[in-house]
């Protein structure tokens, strides 16, 4: 069955996939008999397109990138309109993130699930705030939930543990879970200031132009928290997760970690000890030993300690274009292949 698939939001993310799903359009057509239609388009900046028998997206980035705004196929819906309005059985909820409630990308994903049509997003706001009420709500509609893209880009990490790790037992996790800051830190130990560093990671797309979110840890503590409750089953709430970012950490203090052969890194961890939760983000100074002291630039990698295979750590890239655009696909195809579920 084609999926209809409407994108709400059409940044980075949006834009990724698309360049994506264009390029390998055969490809996935031979070897998954996988076929789609982007139907519809909402975004804040450039307007909603929307045709039930598929968009040319070819055209509407053109668009954007000549007028700014979308041209063709027009119409004045807003983001809920477009989730009920459209005859799209697929929602890419890829807006903005927001890591104070979650709002309002909440709602859009509760009223897709409502019209039981799937929803897929690297949104971390769903996942953080609302995550096992929107999961509830997906199974009530026989849909599903998809957040791959929200920890590690396309990294496999929730659907690799959901699926070939699944019967383990995950007893912690420690990790880099932010590409930004780890990509700073490294430029730091080359010798660069922390601003320098920082300019070069927004340069690069990796940072964005108000760089709160990743800095001072806000970022990482989001991911340990979906991890935690996606993979360990707990009930850890973004709030009460200590969180400190690398924003304090000075030229002085790289110096002495290389004296003691050491390297700093934004670590998040989340442990649970008894009845209690420990979860926390800060910068660490780990020896040179450490696995995680290995893992340079803009690379994620988080390390679980299981009941059945001791330490399995998952390395790879944390954050880009195609990278997150690639999670959204790796759902969409996970979908098409349990048809079951429409």
């Amino acid at each position: 069955m084609k999926q209809r698939i409407a994108l709400i939001g059409f940044g980075t993310v949006a834009q990724g996939l698309c360049e994506i799903l264009l390029n390998k359009k055969n490809e996935l057509k031979k070897n998954y008999n996988y076929e789609f239609d982007i139907v519809a388009i909402n975004d804040i900046k450039y307007g909603t397109a929307y045709n039930p028998k598929g968009l040319n997206i070819k055209n509407l980035l053109k668009e954007i990138n000549e007028h700014r705004k979308f041209i063709s196929n027009t119409v004045k819906w807003d983001a809920i309109q477009t989730i009920k309005k459209s005859n799209a059985n697929i929602i890419c909820e890829l807006s903005y993130t927001n890591l104070i409630d979650g709002q309002p990308a909440i709602e859009y994903c509760k009223t897709a699930l409502s019209l039981k049509k799937h929803v897929v997003t690297s949104n971390k706001g769903p996942a953080v705030f609302a995550y096992k009420k929107l999961s509830k709500l997906a199974k009530k509609n026989n849909v599903k939930f998809l957040i791959e893209g929200t920890v590690m880009s396309g990294t496999p990490v929730l659907n690799l543990v959901k699926g070939p790790l699944a019967g383990i037992k995950i007893l912690s996790a420690k990790g880099i879970l932010n590409g930004t800051t780890n990509f700073i830190l490294t430029k730091m130990e080359e010798g660069m200031s922390y601003n320098d560093a920082l300019l070069e990671a927004q340069k690069l797309g990796y940072a964005e132009a108000d760089p709160t979110n990743d800095v001072e840890g806000y970022d990482a503590k989001a991911k340990i928290t979906i991890l935690a409750n996606v993979l360990m089953n707990l009930n850890l709430k973004f709030h009460d997760v200590q969180c400190e970012g690398i924003t304090k950490l000075t030229q002085l203090d790289i110096e002495e970690a290389k004296r003691n052969n050491a390297r700093w890194k934004l670590v998040a961890t989340v442990e649970k000890i008894g009845d209690e939760i420990k979860a926390s983000v800060k910068p660490e100074m780990l020896p040179l030993s450490h696995p995680l002291a290995g893992v340079l630039e803009s690379t994620n990698a988080i390390t679980f300690k299981t009941d059945l295979l001791g330490d399995v750590t998952i390395v790879g890239k944390g954050a880009g274009k195609i990278e997150t655009g690639f999670a959204i696909l790796s759902d969409l195809l996970s979908i098409h292949m349990h048809k079951n579920l429409y």
